[in-house]
């Protein structure tokens, strides 16, 4: 693992240098933009390729990034001001029977917003 690891590094390494030279070097030095992508790209797939077999060799581990990622942050400070902003459709009639639609589900989400400074005279 160390060894893939160190050759890992290097290779990065070598793209960097190489997006370094292709920004700041002469342009004869220079590398086309998709030459860079292409490492780029070469790079990632490594990587996805290490994570999947990872994941396989150890399925808790799988159970214990999903549940990572799903987890709540927890709520909004109950102190901060809410504004409620309702969509819904502007007509409750179906368009064919002419009945009243019936409410299938709602979601509810907050979002925090920022607001910047506000200067007045």
């Amino acid at each position: 693992m160390l060894l893939a690891e160190r050759a890992r590094a290097e290779r990065l390494e070598q793209i960097i240098k190489a997006m370094q030279r292709h920004r700041f070097g002469r342009r004869a030095e220079s590398l086309p933009e998709d030459q860079l992508l292409l490492g780029l790209e070469e790079a990632e797939q490594n990587e996805a390729a290490e994570d999947a077999h990872h994941e396989q060799a150890d399925p808790a581990e799988r159970k214990s990034r999903a549940a990572r990622r799903r987890r709540n942050r927890g709520a909004l400070p109950a102190h901060l001001p809410r504004i409620e902003t309702i969509i819904d459709v502007e007509n409750s009639t179906c368009p064919c029977c002419r009945n009243l639609l019936h409410r299938i589900g709602e979601d509810i989400s907050e979002r925090l917003d920022i607001v910047p400074a506000q200067l007045r005279v």
